[in-house]
C-alpha cells in the first residue's frame, strides 16, 4: 500500500519546515485585511506560523508575518493568535 504524501510548510518565524497540519496560516485578503486562516483555503496572500506561543512571539519580534505579508500587522492580531492557539482549534 502506497504511503501517503504528508504537505509541508515553511514557518514564517523560524523558516523550519512542519507538517501543515501543525500550523496556522495567516491571510492577507483581497480587501487588505489580515486575519487567521482556520480553513487554510481563504484567497490571498497566505503564510504559515507554527501553532506555540514561543514562535507567535518570534514572528511579532522578528517582524516576520510583515514581511510575508508585505503589510503592517497590528498587536490584535498576535492577541488573536495567542487565544486560537489555546483553544486548539487546528485544521485539520
Amino acid at each position: 500500500m502506497k504511503t501517503r504524501k504528508v504537505p509541508m510548510r515553511k514557518c514564517v518565524a523560524s523558516q523550519e519546515m512542519f507538517p501543515k497540519k501543525e500550523l496556522i496560516r495567516v491571510v492577507r485578503t483581497p480587501d487588505g485585511e489580515v486575519q487567521i486562516d482556520p480553513t487554510g483555503k481563504q484567497s490571498g496572500r497566505g503564510a504559515y506560523l507554527r501553532a506555540e506561543a514561543d514562535y507567535v512571539e518570534m514572528a511579532k519580534k522578528r517582524k516576520a508575518l510583515e514581511r510575508a505579508l508585505k503589510m503592517k500587522v497590528n498587536d490584535e492580531l498576535y492577541d488573536e493568535l495567542h487565544a486560537f492557539i489555546a483553544k486548539g482549534k487546528l485544521n485539520g
